[in-house]
């Protein structure tokens, strides 16, 4: 099936060439990362994690996303999902990959990965969040293929898929609840010390990760003669209403028992994020912006009519997808280093060299994305399909 990726349009290539010089030029920057340190970042003592780990956090989400396509259309037989299914497996291969670039470049020496594998500690989360993952990214890669390729052939997918495909259901909220826990269980990091750290991260991931989708599947229709499925697609948008709805509620929560306690190590964080703290207020910009791209968000997104209208939808879609990177991929992470233990407040901005290398990573995930998207778009372009999406096969499951 790989061959399929080697034909296109002059329009693919140019993406592709595209994707590739932005992939070259951060891999020149992360050469000049590699022989300095990471000290060409904008990190420091005191914020020892930034763009690099932040991109890491909301990627966790985007791949656990994927199973709000795929537990409706295997467990329930929601045949609306039959198109869209395996675009949600794929995306979830790519964001992982990506998620896992990102903790590459920010170890500095790229060998202190290998201590995770050579060295386990089962008492740190980290591994366990390097085992979830791992696991993660090859049931997706075995489901989403292994029913591309039964497909492709005119074959329903085999008998033995469905346990992996079960497994994958439960495993992916267990990605971003383990990766929670790496912020949650820092007793010295009161922004982070928060009983729904899984919850919010697991409601921003089933909001923002939707919201790609719905933006993919729309570049989808209107570039190949694949469609999706307009179903599919609105069903994505109530998914991505509903769960952006529960994000907010819960930031709204967090606000409450921070300044309502009047607890200081609490509020800090927030009012460094949205207002300032003794004359430091980098973020203040960007954390309204994310504020009322969430507004914009949800004034379209919470009125059926509005979602009917996919134009209207493909607005809320990138204004839910910006507010949730900004406030997860950005904020989240660096708030909770402001002010640090001691009340004293060490700034942080990605320099160039880490925004080249973060718009690398990203189109390597990109990449990866274009050319298994690309593959399933050409095997779906030949299929028939039915009126909900399913490819018409006479076999019988073996």
């Amino acid at each position: 099936m790989l061959e399929k990726a080697l034909k296109g349009g002059t329009r693919y290539w140019v993406w592709i060439f595209f994707l590739l010089s932005v992939i070259g030029t951060g891999f020149i920057a992360y050469l000049y990362q590699f022989k300095v340190g990471l000290g060409i970042t904008g990190m420091s003592r005191d914020v020892s994690w930034g763009l690099y780990i932040g991109q890491f956090t909301f990627l966790v989400g985007v791949a656990a996303s994927g199973v709000m396509v795929v537990l409706p259309y295997y467990l329930h037989d929601y045949k609306k999902f039959g198109r869209i299914t395996v675009l949600g497996e794929f995306l979830a291969i790519s964001a992982v990959i990506m998620c896992m670039l990102f903790i590459f470049v920010d170890m500095g020496q790229p060998l202190r990965v290998l201590n995770v594998i050579l060295h386990p500690t089962p008492n740190s989360v980290m591994f366990f969040d390097m085992l979830v993952l791992s696991v993660y990214l090859l049931l997706n890669i075995l489901v989403g293929w292994t029913v591309l390729g039964a497909e492709r052939k005119g074959f329903p997918y085999p008998k033995w898929v469905k346990p992996f495909v079960y497994l994958s259901i439960a495993w992916a909220p267990s990605i971003h609840t383990v990766t929670a826990f790496l912020y949650a269980g820092l007793p010295g990091r009161h922004f982070w010390l928060s009983a729904i750290m899984a919850a919010r991260f697991l409601a921003s991931a089933f909001a923002g990760g939707p919201a790609l989708l719905i933006l993919l599947a729309l570049i989808v229709r209107k570039y190949t003669k694949f469609d999706p499925g307009k179903e599919a697609i609105q069903a994505l948008g109530k998914i991505v209403t509903y769960f952006m709805i529960t994000n907010v509620f819960f930031l709204g929560l967090e606000f409450f028992t921070a300044f309502y306690s009047q607890i200081p190590g609490h509020m800090h964080s927030f009012i460094y994020l949205y207002s300032g703290l003794e004359g430091h207020a980098k973020l203040v910009p960007i954390m309204w912006l994310s504020s009322i791209l969430a507004v914009i968000a949800l004034a379209i997104l919470i009125f059926p009519q509005n979602r009917k209208k996919e134009g209207l939808l493909a607005i809320a879609s990138v204004s839910t997808f910006l507010s949730l990177w900004i406030d997860k991929g950005f904020g989240l992470i660096v708030g909770g280093f402001v002010p640090n233990p001691f009340e004293k407040i060490t700034e942080y901005w990605p320099t160039v060299p880490e925004t080249l290398i973060t718009l690398a990573v990203w189109a390597i995930g990109f990449l990866v994305l274009t050319i298994l998207y690309k593959i399933a778009v050409s095997i779906k372009e030949d299929a028939v399909f039915d009126k909900y999406g399913e490819k018409q096969v006479q076999a019988t499951n073996k």
